[in-house]
């Protein structure tokens, strides 16, 4: 098995534990609970900023020092509408109960204070399309570049239909060089529809010294360190996943594989 892929160490409760610390990285964590109603989850944000993303069904949560209410509307992650997710800074601490079978995942990077805990989405979270033809995937943006409420995060989910390659043309982003290129750690928490099915990640760099192709199944997690990063869904099984990226810059700046300047190329002429 590939040490990029984190496969999930149980069906319930949390099931998903990843530090900077167990990556081999500096920024990027990410945790997955599942819960059954009634059943609580609960995380002290410490150093860092934390964005909880209710991937699926419902819960009340309780965050800095707030009631937040009942956050989350959508039962089934495929049918793609906007997420209810929570924004909680460094130094506090939160607390999820869930109303429904819940899907909740926790996406943590450094956080340096001077911003409050605040609601994201479903307003101001729109499903849009990025790509052409059998690159085609669909997008809900929910803490990118040009949000300014957070230090470090940027969380996005993607559906990619199936039969469709996404993350793509391959591209990398693992050098401080900005405006050219910046430095991102990333998490691809991945879904399957239907849940047995399967898809493919490549994560490689220019030189081989890091080329792995992964069969990745539905509730995994694939890590990218460096290197290029596409993904494929085959035939007949429509792939989710939720990225979380964060580096020393909050900004995404990549650049392509080589061998993708022939094909940008072609679709530009």
């Amino acid at each position: 098995m590939s040490h990029l892929l984190r496969k999930p160490f149980g069906t319930h409760g949390e099931v998903h534990r990843i530090t900077p610390q167990s990556a081999g990285w500096r920024y990027v964590g990410f945790s997955l609970y599942r819960l059954r109603p009634g059943e609580t989850a609960a995380e002290a944000t410490g150093d860092n900023e934390a964005i909880l993303v209710m991937v699926e069904g419902r819960a009340r949560i309780h965050a800095a020092d707030r009631d937040w209410g009942e956050l989350g509307d959508r039962m089934d992650v495929f049918e793609k509408t906007p997420p209810h997710c929570l924004y909680v800074p460094d130094g506090q601490d939160w607390r999820a109960e869930a109303t429904t079978d819940c899907t909740l995942a926790v996406c943590t990077a450094p956080g340096r204070g001077g911003h409050g805990a605040r609601r994201i989405g479903p307003d101001g979270i729109a499903l849009m399309q990025r790509g052409t033809g059998s690159n085609t995937r669909w997008i809900n943006n929910i803490a990118m570049e040009a949000e300014d409420w957070c230090d470090s995060l940027l969380v996005t989910e993607v559906f990619t239909p199936a039969g469709n390659w996404s993350s793509y043309p391959s591209h990398r982003h693992d050098e401080d060089d900005f405006p050219r290129i910046t430095y991102l750690e990333e998490t691809y928490y991945h879904r399957l529809n239907p849940p047995n099915g399967w898809g493919v990640q490549r994560v490689y760099t220019d030189d081989g010294s890091l080329d792995e192709v992964i069969v990745v199944r539905d509730g995994e997690v694939v890590l990218v360190p460096r290197g290029h990063h596409p993904c494929a869904a085959p035939h007949g099984f429509e792939l989710y996943y939720l990225n979380v990226m964060a580096g020393p810059r909050r900004a995404w700046r990549f650049v392509v594989a080589p061998e993708m300047e022939s094909v940008i190329a072609k679709e530009a002429g």
